[in-house]
């Protein structure tokens, strides 16, 4: 998840929260990729779970890697809780369970984003490696029971943990048992962020199939491809899903807004105390008719901070959080990007994308997703599979990136990147079904050894 933004100018309308998205357009030439992947600390030793204090936990990787790169600490209270580049734009933040989130810069290509992942792996190595830690590359932590798994010490997630059980079966896996890798690309105008935002909701699912990566739950099959994409599904509906509405004509910012208003709340953040408002409206808040805060008026971090706490398939802010996919190994992180830049950031790309899902109905897209978590690239819709949707998809994006034609220093454009994927779709078989194959055969029933294989 984002840090918390810290802008204290008072919201006075409905009207004003459209202008801030509308401030997200861009023009094409300033399009940016920014790349978010999250891991699984463990150690080395045992592959148990780390903590946040000790000589050896979590506060002790920030602490050296703060030293290590010279970002500002992200503090609360006296716990450090991240790490801000404030030249470059990237930031080091904290999950509950601990899971370690790089939220990279804005750049300009794949081949920048992939040489920032390679870089902050090894600075993470360098740290860890003394601490007997390591990282782990799965979309759902394979082994730890949610009793066993750590809990860290920021005050949202305090709140959250209270209020997941009460609108959902799975919240607290999501936050302190999954993780994902997420793109989030610009848009120019109202128009091109709706014709996005309806190619990534429909095509979410087929994302999810390629990149899905969690099939082991408490040391055992799970019955799922990707149980994080199942988690989901009953974790909170009211502000999670495929955001039908998007679909309808019409839809643009005000329609988002809308739906922001009325999804409930979790905190508003005051100096260094959140106050637990869980449940209420932004509305009331606008208005000045919160129950918990009465009189108090929102602040541009309070809508910032809100729409962080809004977790859709695709997700709209100052740009578009792609956020379909499971973690995973360290090309898979570099392919997503891949994905949907070659499908969103060229034009004709994008128009046949459309063309590809537009006659699509609410009911099948929802089936489509609600399919995906369990049966991956076998999945329907109407009469073809997943995986027939996700060749003609990466034929797509591949077009689209050959007509981006940025190299790297070898002349590789960045279709070079996609290879991952690609391969799954040749094979016709996700990682998480090798991983599987796996369990059964060489690894003989035991999820150990993918603290090995899996491990950055």
């Amino acid at each position: 998840m984002a840090r918390d933004q810290n802008d204290p100018t008072f919201i006075a309308s409905r009207d004003e929260l459209v202008g801030w998205f509308e401030a997200g357009c861009k023009p094409v030439e300033a399009f940016r990729i920014g790349t978010e992947h999250e891991k699984f600390p463990f150690r080395l030793a045992d592959h148990s779970p780390v903590e946040y204090d000790g000589p050896a936990g979590i506060r002790a990787l920030l602490e050296g890697m703060q030293g290590l790169l010279g970002w500002e600490p992200i503090l609360e209270g006296d716990h450090i809780i991240g790490l801000y580049d404030v030249t470059g734009g990237g930031a080091i933040s904290l999950e509950p369970g601990g899971q370690f989130e790089l939220s990279g810069a804005p750049l300009e290509t794949i081949h920048q984003t992939c040489s920032e992942l390679h870089a902050h792996l090894a600075q993470v190595r360098e740290i860890a490696n003394p601490l007997g830690l390591g990282f782990l590359g799965l979309g759902m932590s394979p082994k730890w029971t949610l009793a066993e798994t750590p809990v860290m010490p920021k005050g949202r997630y305090d709140i959250m943990t209270r209020y997941m059980p009460k609108v959902g079966r799975y919240g607290l896996d999501m936050m302190y048992r999954t993780s994902t890798v997420q793109v989030n690309l610009d848009f120019s105008d109202e128009a091109d962020m709706v014709r996005k935002m309806r190619v990534g909701l429909a095509l979410q699912p087929i994302a999810t199939a390629l990149f899905a990566n969690s099939p082991f739950t408490e040391g055992k099959p799970n019955g799922f491809l990707s149980m994080r994409s199942e988690i989901w599904r009953d974790t909170d509906n009211a502000r999670a899903g495929m955001l039908p509405f998007a679909f309808d004509d019409g839809f643009g910012f005000e329609a988002y807004v809308d739906y922001a208003l009325d999804v409930p709340m979790y905190f508003v953040k005051r100096g260094d105390r959140y106050h637990d408002v869980a449940g209420a409206s932004f509305r009331d808040l606008i208005d000045g008719k919160l129950a918990q805060l009465p009189g108090e008026l929102p602040t541009v971090s309070d809508w910032a901070n809100h729409l962080s706490t809004i977790f859709p398939e695709v997700r709209l802010k100052r740009y578009i959080e792609m956020r379909g996919a499971d973690s995973g190994p360290t090309g898979r992180i570099c392919a997503l990007p891949s994905f949907w830049v070659g499908l969103l950031y060229h034009q004709p790309s994008l128009d046949a994308a459309w063309e590809l899902v537009k006659r699509w109905s609410a009911e099948e897209r929802e089936a489509l997703r609600d399919a995906v978590p369990r049966e991956g690239l076998a999945a329907r819709i109407g009469n073809r599979t997943v995986l027939d949707v996700a060749r003609d998809a990466l034929a797509l994006a591949d077009a689209g990136l050959e007509a981006r034609a940025r190299m790297n220093s070898f002349g590789d454009d960045e279709r070079v990147h996609l290879a991952p994927i690609m391969r799954v779709a040749q094979e016709e078989k996700s990682l998480a079904e090798t991983l599987l194959q796996k369990f059964e055969g060489p690894w003989r029933r035991s999820v150990e050894p993918a603290f090995d294989e899996l491990a950055y």
